[in-house]
């Protein structure tokens, strides 16, 4: 799916959710940044899968109410390439969130990818704030903490995903560093 029709989609789907919205928007805009951190062939991927990443939210297709999931289905159904959306399904450690639901065979639809794409749309996601705010890794980790109570699924995913995450972030700005002129 091009970048173009990508925003259009996440846009019509989503800027009725207001700060979800400017959340998204943020979060294409940092994998635009980082994108140097992957393959030029893949750039634009990387910045569709960034505008895509949360459609899962939309009322009108969360079907599951994980959003992952929910997002790479629509996507499936539309036709999207089966790349996308395995980034959309996987984002940001998507994995630990769907054993705390017990929906690990809904995700298993699509193959988890390792690779610089999917290091650096989890790095786009977890520096951008839920109203598109700039956040250093540890700060988004907190905030995202503070938002649910300590027993909540979210809040045991984010705190055993958090190695992985921050895995993630490091390889992708060691990846800058490396293509970055001195």
């Amino acid at each position: 799916m091009e970048v173009a029709a990508a925003e259009r989609l996440a846009s019509e789907l989503l800027t009725p959710l207001g700060d979800r919205w400017r959340h998204v928007q943020a979060v294409a805009a940092v994998a635009r940044e980082v994108s140097a951190a992957v393959d030029p062939a893949e750039r634009d991927l990387l910045v569709s899968a960034a505008w895509l990443h949360d459609i899962g939210y939309a009322p009108s297709i969360g079907h599951l109410r994980f959003h992952p999931v929910d997002g790479a289905r629509f996507l499936a159904a539309q036709d999207a390439p089966e790349r996308l959306c395995a980034l959309v399904a996987h984002h940001s450690c998507a994995r630990y969130e769907a054993e705390e639901r017990a929906l690990t065979a809904e995700l298993a639809a699509w193959e988890l990818e390792e690779s610089a794409v999917m290091d650096a749309l989890c790095t786009a996601d977890m520096t951008r704030g839920p109203q598109g705010q700039r956040f250093a890794f540890p700060e988004r980790i907190a905030e995202i903490l503070s938002r649910y109570g300590e027993g909540s699924v979210v809040y045991r995913s984010i705190t055993r995903s958090r190695p992985d995450l921050a895995a993630s972030v490091d390889r992708t700005m060691a990846r800058l560093a490396a293509v970055q002129p001195r």
